[in-house]
């Protein structure tokens, strides 16, 4: 069972999740300038974006998870800041993420479509790191399987389980290439690879989340499967739309 903790010095804690998704911002950040100084959009006011951008995900990301948790939280109120134990919710995060996006952008001027293209393979790979963290603090695992059967299960919380956060590492790298690849090979409208994205994140996202144990419920629904089908019927939907528009 691997520690949650990396450095422990005195009172001060360093968690692998922190560490991880540290790691998947400066990555996601590295990649996203580089496709920003190509499409000569100002700089400055790309990190303005992104540095309200990033912490607006984090809250929003906290409160999707907190609010499909109701029923533990209103009972814990004070574990609600508690993040380092996980519980952010990547779809909240994306949500809070392009809605400040957007607003920003109009504010600036600047194409939101141009933009949300630089980002999207930067986003896909963070999330792609940041599932790790999942690992480390032994949480987004999926139903316990027979090894035999299931040779790459992992010993989870007392048994071998789905390793639902490596299927969703291994799926979003997937993506992250394909839209790479898309993005080198062909001269694509604005709009068009963040519609690639939400689409290909929230079809890996949808399957993977039926494996899971621990999922955030709307009823006797999966909440990450309703958004995902939600997200899906978006990125046609503005995939059609963008395809039939100019964008400028």
């Amino acid at each position: 069972m691997p520690d949650p903790i990396l450095i422990e010095i005195g009172f001060l804690k360093i968690r692998w999740y922190g560490v991880l998704i540290a790691a998947a911002i400066l990555v996601g950040t590295f990649l996203a300038l580089k496709e920003i100084k190509k499409k000569n959009i100002d700089e400055d006011k790309f990190m303005n974006v992104l540095l309200t951008a990033i912490p607006i995900a984090f809250i929003s990301a906290r409160l999707y998870y907190v609010a499909f948790n109701w029923d533990y939280y209103s009972l814990n109120p004070g574990e609600i800041p508690a993040v380092w134990n996980g519980g952010l919710a990547i779809h909240g995060g994306i949500i809070g993420a392009f809605s400040v996006a957007w607003i920003m952008l109009k504010y600036y001027k600047i194409s939101f479509w141009q933009v949300a293209d630089a980002v999207a393979p930067s986003m896909v790979l963070g999330q792609a790191i940041g599932r790790w963290g999942n690992y480390f603090n032994q949480e987004a695992y999926g139903y316990e399987v027979d090894p035999v059967s299931v040779p790459w299960a992992m010993w989870i919380d007392g048994a071998y389980r789905h390793p639902t956060f490596l299927y969703e590492s291994l799926w979003n790298i997937g993506i992250f290439f394909l839209l790479i690849l898309i993005r080198e090979k062909f001269k694509l409208k604005e709009g068009l690879l963040l519609a690639i994205y939400l689409g290909g994140y929230s079809i890996g996202r949808f399957f993977i989340e039926g494996f899971r144990t621990d999922s955030l419920m709307l009823g006797s629904l999966r909440m990450a499967q309703v958004t995902s089908l939600i997200f899906i019927i978006i990125s046609i939907v503005l995939y059609i739309y963008l395809s039939r528009k100019k964008i400028s």
